[in-house]
């Protein structure tokens, strides 16, 4: 996926990582830290590394919760939103090269969340 998608990533000068956090802002708009980690199946130390290049880039800001103050929230700035639109056109000429539907893309989709899910709940062979 990664090699598939670098390509339109480069002219929007992220890595997949960082279009899947993202993504996980579009969709969402704030939130905290380890929302977006929980969404990525990643550990929350796994984001910040990527959140400090996204703010580097002015795409990301980040602020304490005002009610939790151990809380990191994060958000799309008005230029990490300007990506959402060019993300999109990328991500659709993803799919119709793929050649499957938007039903067999949500088939497959569930698929691996579902061997992503199985997979986690296993536990490592001892050796």
């Amino acid at each position: 996926m990664t090699r598939a998608y670098r390509p339109f990533l480069s002219e929007l000068n992220l890595t997949y990582p960082q279009y899947l956090v993202m993504m996980v802002l579009w969709q969402e708009g704030e939130v905290p830290t380890r929302r977006i980690a929980e969404r990525l199946k990643l550990g929350p130390s796994a984001v910040t590394p990527m959140a400090d290049q996204l703010e580097r880039a002015g795409l990301i800001a980040r602020r304490r919760d005002e009610s939790d103050r151990r809380l990191i929230l994060v958000s799309a700035t008005e230029k990490g939103r300007s990506l959402e639109a060019a993300a999109v056109v990328g991500r659709d000429a993803l799919r119709c090269r793929a050649g499957l539907s938007k039903e067999e893309l949500q088939e497959l989709r569930a698929s691996l969340h579902d061997l992503a899910g199985r997979m986690a709940e296993e536990e490592p062979a001892q050796a």
